[in-house]
């Protein structure tokens, strides 16, 4: 994209590249298709950018492409794939975002540990920073804050991770995995004031979690704002001990780069460790399988 149209494209939306026939489609005609009802609610994005999975093999768990989008229209699934065989899907309404042009890159950006992803909607500035793809979460200034510490830090942590349980689906703010357990750490905001609305919510949400083996930590902004080194950090740092400290178990096994001030630098990973952390159907529609 020209400079004087970066600065102006705020809205963008980070989508999953099913596999590489996607990125066929994408490449040769110039359009991804996301369903009318799977949309998410900062709506229409003005660029794409596009998340790589597993499927994708030693380029997985990474963002290489991005592009303007051109315009949109609306299409029924039997429209975009006429030689497909009749199937339920087959009345299925999907938006069609027609990509101007499709980019790549300078350096893509990573996944430190393997994740399935949906949607991410996120900033130009955010995308135009971003050394790795917790960067890009666009969902409260209070989290940003949070994770500024923790990358200040080096805290490995998982921003919105993804936790399937039984029949719910929880996003965890922070999500540092331990070599004995693992921790959540939310950032609650003001929601406090909700009182007797939230809190039962919260409780069967943590309860959830520590029955799966999760540790819940909970800090406000006031604690966030005024009181990080002593309540925050204090309280991460004293979980993380508990737990038998950072484990590298599970970091994606290759080389990634990562932006450095005249040249790219090579930041090389651990060994890979077990996926039973990645959330394999979040969005309910198999279009994302």
């Amino acid at each position: 994209m020209k400079k004087a149209r970066k600065e102006s494209i705020k809205d963008g939306l980070v989508a999953i590249l099913k596999d590489k026939s996607d990125l066929a489609i994408l490449q040769e005609q110039g359009w991804y298709r996301i369903p009318v009802a799977s949309a998410p609610k900062r709506w229409p994005p003005r660029w794409l950018a596009f998340y790589q999975p597993k499927n994708f093999g030693e380029d997985a768990y990474r963002i290489r492409y991005f592009g303007q989008i051109k315009d949109m229209r609306r299409a029924r699934r039997y429209e975009i794939f006429p030689n497909e065989i009749e199937s339920v899907k087959s009345e299925r309404e999907y938006f069609i975002l027609n990509v101007a042009k499709l980019e790549e890159c300078k350096v893509p950006i990573p996944s430190y540990r393997p994740r399935r992803l949906v949607f991410i909607p996120t900033t130009w500035a955010k995308f135009e920073k971003a050394e790795q793809i917790n960067d890009l979460f666009d969902d409260s200034p209070l989290e940003d804050q949070m994770w500024s510490e923790m990358k200040r830090l080096s805290l490995k942590a998982e921003r919105q991770w993804a936790v399937s349980l039984r029949q719910a689906i929880y996003f965890l703010d922070f999500a540092l995995f331990c070599k004995n357990g693992r921790l959540d750490v939310e950032t609650d905001g003001d929601t406090w004031h909700l009182g007797r609305e939230q809190a039962p919510l919260d409780n069967a949400r943590d309860n959830s979690l520590q029955i799966d083996g999760w540790t819940v930590l909970r800090y406000n902004t006031r604690q966030i704002h005024e009181n990080f080194q002593s309540e925050c950090l204090r309280g991460i740092e004293a979980g993380i001990n508990k737990l038998g400290g950072l484990s590298a178990d599970g970091l994606v096994p290759r080389v990634f780069y990562t932006r450095g001030n005249s040249s790219v630098q090579q930041l090389n990973l651990f060994d890979e460790g077990d996926e039973d952390y990645c959330v394999e159907a979040l969005s309910g529609s198999d279009d994302f399988e």
